[in-house]
């Protein structure tokens, strides 16, 4: 009995051995490929080529400001004494704004009063003095015509004469710069008075009545505030130096503020800088952008333009009557429309892509005839890259590459220039297949199809 029981134990263990044995050779055989397990086929999403109308889009982000803004800073220096407006003010253009204590350019204008009084005396001392040297002189001439006096007393006349004109045209050059003094006194004193260059908002306010500034007419004095059109913003971009060239002067664009979410508004460019700011200069992170200026035409700020246009009762209905009120600093991005095209043939960006047609030549030449019938590998040298854009149209279950010249893109789609025609079933994923796995001939196995039916390349 122990016997029997033995052997059924060994046939068991033997049984078992098999077994594992098998599979392990059947895991190898499927890896190495020694099964033929038909064709692989490459599953993939399609859509059909079609007309539409593409634009070439730049995007840039940037910061909202306003058109036109000017900065108040005073001439002279002193001590704020009046201050008439507030941030968020609307100023109309000659109103008062602030003003600075005058006092001691009321003081210097009595001194040099006083001092062209003091000047007017001195020609008036000057005038006697010529008048009586004149008169000296003419009668020593006289006398020294008659040779009754010497030559060097004459003379002395003569010169003394002259002297003293020279003192008199002293004394009125005298007097003309005690009056440009003055002038200049007087128009110092006028620059207390602040008011306002143009009609505009009060966009920033930085000081308060009893404040001490600091004014210069050589250097740049304290800033007060600013006055700003706040009805007429426009968004300061950066636009990376790849797609600048494709930026011109009027190109209308679509702008997007963050303020403003799941809503769009109109632009246009207006100003493009000749001049590129570096950053990272020198290392890999290095970046040239240049910055360009698009007004935003769509209305905005409608209350900020001095009361006469006010914004409607955005509640009722919103859609029609929503205005934008856009404040400086906001954050935006901006799609300028560069170029547009047509009704003309374009697929989803994702179906082009590249492939590396030298392969398919040293392929050609990668094997060589022996004497059996039989096939074996050659070197592969001499090979150069020669990559080119295609895509891959559905042939009854089969992919065909096709080569294909491409124009310009938006951000969905991408323009056909030759190569297919519309209606035609292209591949457009997944992007793993595409970019890495998909050959020509390769048989494929479509997870979707289009709405419409396909037309050419089947």
């Amino acid at each position: 009995m122990g016997k029997k029981q033995s052997a059924t134990k060994k046939l068991l263990k033997i049984f078992g051995l098999l077994i594992i044995g098998i599979v392990i050779l059947g895991v190898t055989a499927n890896a190495l490929g020694w099964l033929d397990r038909g064709p692989i086929e490459r599953e993939v999403v399609v859509e059909n080529a079609e007309l539409r109308t593409i634009t070439q889009l730049v995007s840039a982000s940037g910061r909202i400001q306003p058109e036109v803004e000017v900065v108040i800073r005073p001439d002279v220096s002193g001590e704020i004494i009046e201050l008439n407006v507030k941030e968020g003010d609307y100023v109309r253009e000659g109103e008062l704004l602030l003003r600075i204590k005058p006092d001691l350019y009321e003081a210097r204008i009595d001194e040099l009063n006083a001092m062209l009084l003091t000047q007017r005396s001195r020609m008036e001392q000057a005038r006697a003095g010529m008048l009586q040297s004149e008169i000296e002189y003419l009668t020593n001439k006289q006398l020294h015509d008659r040779n009754l006096i010497s030559q060097l007393e004459y003379k002395r006349s003569f010169n003394d004469f002259e002297a003293q004109k020279a003192n008199f045209k002293a004394a009125e050059y005298q007097i003309e710069s005690a009056k440009a003094q003055l002038r200049r006194a007087e128009e110092e004193l006028q620059q207390t008075v602040i008011r306002s260059p143009k009609n505009g908002t009060i966009s920033r306010l930085a000081v308060e009545r009893g404040e001490r500034v600091l004014g210069q007419a050589q250097t740049a004095g304290t800033e007060m505030m600013r006055i700003a059109r706040m009805e007429q913003m426009e968004v300061l971009v950066d636009v990376n130096e790849n797609d600048i060239v494709n930026v011109t002067p009027n190109d209308t664009t679509i702008i997007e503020v963050d303020a403003y979410p799941n809503r769009s508004f109109e632009g246009i460019v207006t100003e493009i800088a000749n001049s590129a700011e570096v950053t990272g200069s020198g290392s890999a992170d290095q970046v040239t952008n240049y910055k360009v200026k698009i007004r935003i035409i769509t209305p905005h700020n409608l209350n900020q333009a001095g009361g006469d246009m006010l914004v409607m009762n955005v509640a009722e209905t919103p859609d029609r009557d929503f205005t934008p009120n856009f404040k400086p600093g906001m954050s935006a991005t901006v799609d300028i429309k560069t170029n547009t095209v047509v009704d003309v043939v374009s697929v989803p960006i994702q179906a082009v892509t590249v492939r590396d047609f030298s392969r398919d030549r040293v392929a050609e030449n990668d094997t060589t005839s022996t004497s059996n019938g039989g096939t074996t590998p050659t070197r592969r040298t001499g090979s150069s890259e020669d990559f080119r854009r295609v895509i891959f149209i559905t042939d009854n279950g089969i992919a065909k590459r096709v080569e294909v010249e491409t124009g310009i893109s938006d951000n969905t789609h991408i323009q056909i220039m030759s190569g297919i025609d519309a209606g035609v079933e292209v591949v457009t994923g997944s992007y793993r297949v595409l970019s890495r796995e998909l050959n020509d001939g390769d048989n494929i196995k479509i997870t979707n199809r289009p709405q419409f039916a396909s037309r050419g390349g089947n």
